[in-house]
């Protein structure tokens, strides 16, 4: 049996981070055991759903580098598709619920009251095999004991997620349904509905919540809900997709940064931990930092360069070894992209602004010791990290000061910040003419 799963978002116009890592453990399974990855749009809600909202969805699966093998291929729902099970909108899938639906009431499983279709649900508990949670025994509540039977078909004609659902899982032959544990409660009436058509249910695997790091659900208003947010503050995105992996499935030594290659090899199903993850973003962010370090120089490039004309940077001022050059500087530094522009904008600067607290750092005496080390600058030949590392402790020393009275003030002067790159490495890149200009300026201001 060829594994055939699925990834069943409703577009709302936002992606929640659960989300994501549902489509992700899909797809890593489906990959896993050379099976088929599908993704299907649950848009029968008109009211919220749109064009727009399913770019969402599809942009942040593509950003995520999670491919899907059969489904849409554009936000249009009669678009084209790849696969031969669609279509894959359910909007576009209504015949097909009708003759289902029909199927039932002429089998007498179903029956209509009050303008609605209601399923005839069995009287008796139903087990649900579950390959996460183990085998789980759903008890009717005290309601269910009455009138267990559930709605199917609105009296609007409209019908229920659970109705659709299963007649698509039936129809695109969805081996493994893997989907968050807040589904578990769904479960019972979708393999009743299977066996209603005559049909043996998928197997189930239903993965621990995401929980923000105090243990409460994450809503879609918690700081971190949204994919799209990574998105646009410059994370790398196997970054991501290395962190999802890890919240609710755990390799083999304790192990933290994996290329997706080796979790395709080592995932499976059993292997997903039965607790609810916790998402800690300063891990993420930490996760993160190490992709940067260990980034092709290209690909470091690619995205940064992004990063900084988001913020209204444009590096194509500059020559591109000199553009190269002021970004390896920032590499070991910065663990997200966003935080690049703040980092090193004063390299991309004509004038920087000197004011505020940094007026305060340039006093005369400051002033005198910066010229000092200005002229010395001056005479070297050679202005590369080691010469200036060795000329402003050669210059500290014949002020009778520590070097730290001039690394400060000097990162001031260069950058207008207190923080930043290896200051040496920075003068370097920054070159000899403007470091020399901007110790010039600041003296003026002491004046």
């Amino acid at each position: 049996m060829k594994v055939r799963v699925r990834f069943a978002p409703s577009p709302t116009g936002f992606l929640h981070i659960g989300g994501a890592r549902t489509a992700l453990f899909n797809w890593l399974y489906a990959r896993h055991t050379g099976g088929t990855f599908i993704l299907r749009i649950e848009d029968t809600d008109v009211a919220r759903n749109s064009q727009e909202a399913v770019d969402v969805i599809l942009d942040g699966l593509r950003w995520l580098g999670i491919i899907w093998d059969e489904g849409p291929v554009t936000a249009d729902a009669t678009g084209p598709s790849k696969g031969d099970r669609g279509p894959y909108f359910q909007s576009q899938r209504r015949d097909n619920y009708r003759q289902r639906v029909e199927a039932l009431l002429s089998h007498g499983l179903a029956y209509e009251q009050g303008g609605a279709i209601k399923f005839k649900m069995k009287r008796e508990p139903i087990l649900i095999p579950d390959l996460v949670v183990g085998d789980v025994t759903r008890e009717l509540t005290d309601r269910e004991q009455v009138d267990p039977d559930f709605v199917i078909v609105r009296s609007d004609g409209q019908p229920v997620f659970h109705l659709v659902n299963v007649v698509d899982d039936l129809e695109m032959e969805i081996t493994h349904v893997i989907r968050g544990e807040d589904h578990l409660s769904n479960t019972a009436k979708h393999i009743a509905l299977f066996r209603a058509f005559d049909v043996e249910p998928p197997k189930y695997a239903h993965i621990p919540l995401i929980l923000n790091i105090d243990g409460t659900k994450m809503s879609k208003r918690d700081k971190g809900a949204s994919l799209s947010g990574y998105m646009e503050e410059g994370y790398a995105p196997e970054a991501v997709a290395n962190y999802l992996c890890l919240l609710g499935w755990s390799p083999k030594h304790n192990r933290e940064k994996l290329p997706i290659e080796e979790v395709i090899e080592l995932f499976d199903l059993p292997q997903i931990l039965r607790a609810n993850a916790r998402f800690d973003l300063k891990k993420l962010q930490w996760l993160n930092g190490e992709y940067i370090r260990s980034m092709r120089p290209d690909r470091f490039y690619e995205l940064s360069v992004h990063a900084l004309a988001k913020a209204g940077i444009d590096t194509n001022q500059f020559p591109l070894e000199y553009v190269k050059a002021a970004l390896d500087t920032c590499r070991e530094k910065v663990k997200v992209l966003s935080e690049l522009p703040a980092f090193a904008d004063f390299y991309f600067k004509r004038e920087l602004d000197y004011s505020g607290e940094a007026l305060k750092e340039f006093t005369p005496e400051t002033s005198m010791r910066l010229l000092r080390l200005r002229a010395t600058f001056a005479e070297l030949s050679a202005f590369d990290a080691a010469a200036l590392e060795r000329t402003l402790k050669e210059v500290a020393a014949g002020l009778g000061v520590k070097a730290g009275a001039l690394v400060h003030p000097v990162r001031m002067a260069t950058t207008g910040k207190t923080i930043g790159p290896s200051l040496y490495h920075l003068l370097e890149v920054l070159g000899k003419e403007q470091v020399l200009d901007r110790l010039d300026r600041v003296a003026l201001l002491a004046k």
